[in-house]
């Protein structure tokens, strides 16, 4: 175990020391963040700043006119999608749609693992956006958003041990290793992108089965709910939990016995979440 060891042991002293080298969003994302935050901004700005990425500027023209966010008529104008959407909205789409760039790898190996993280964590965010909606106040396009980051803690942890051909091959180990270590790292990295605290807090708690909190259901207890289901019946470790032992799906109202959320009046949004982000 002294692989594992020295690992853990140079992580945590990169990451305390700041030398932890963290993915960082494109600059679109960030000036996006930062013009809708800005109480002067107008749409015809805001959509100046996307225009200048064509890729997104399409994505976000053809989200606006899906069955999530469609209205009465088709639109093809930037401005008109922002207005549509609103700043807060337009904020966290844009952050989705520019986070697949960053799940990318040099080896076959972490590509295949970073693939599996982004197709969990799309399926996590689609599960979460429908159970805010169906059975919490949370909004919906923020437990979406939440989805989409919980595991981002993940992406150094594989980038380290691509680096390692020992780790890659012990695959019991770098799971272990990734299901210590990804929530501080991920917590990292969103207070690094100047997040609010309770995204911060989705990646450090979402495994955090046992968290106790007063008050409704938040985005934490949304998140690990929609985890736990995406989990069901794969190889990971949550999906031998027991769900009756877990706080968050009282907090949600559902059932101390349940097995599977029914969330069929829901499966058609949760595909065009899905498809938004293949």
């Amino acid at each position: 175990m002294e692989a594992r060891k020295i690992f853990v042991e140079e992580l945590i002293r990169d990451l305390e020391s700041g030398e932890l080298q963290l993915p960082t969003l494109p600059e679109v994302a960030l000036r996006v963040r930062d013009a809708v935050e800005d109480e002067n901004a107008t749409a015809n700005r805001i959509a100046e700043i996307i225009a200048m990425d064509a890729a997104l500027s399409a994505r976000l023209i053809q989200v606006a006119n899906s069955p999530l966010y469609r209205g009465r008529n088709e639109i093809d104008r930037l401005p008109m999608v922002v207005s549509r959407l609103g700043n807060s909205l337009v904020r966290s789409l844009v952050t989705s749609q520019v986070m697949k760039q960053m799940f990318q790898a040099t080896s076959d190996a972490v590509d295949q693992r970073l693939r599996g993280v982004w197709e969990h964590s799309v399926q996590v965010a689609a599960i979460a956006r429908a159970l805010a909606a169906q059975f919490t106040r949370v909004a919906p396009d923020q437990a979406m958003l939440a989805g989409l980051l919980h595991d981002i803690g993940v992406l150094p942890i594989l980038y380290r041990a691509e680096e390692r051909d020992e780790l890659l091959e012990d695959t019991v180990l770098l799971d272990d290793l990734i299901g210590e270590l990804h929530g501080c790292i991920g917590a990292a990295i969103l207070r690094h992108w100047k997040f609010p605290a309770s995204l911060v807090a989705v990646a450090a708690e979402h495994e955090n089965l046992q968290r106790s909190h007063d008050g409704p259901a938040d985005l934490i207890d949304v998140v690990q709910v929609a985890n736990l289901q995406a989990r069901l019946d794969s190889s990971h470790p949550l999906a031998d939990c027991d769900w009756s032992s877990v706080p968050a799906f009282a907090r949600l109202g559902l059932a101390d016995d349940v097995h599977e959320i029914e969330l069929t009046d829901r499966r058609e949004e949760i595909e065009e979440v899905q498809g938004m982000f293949a």
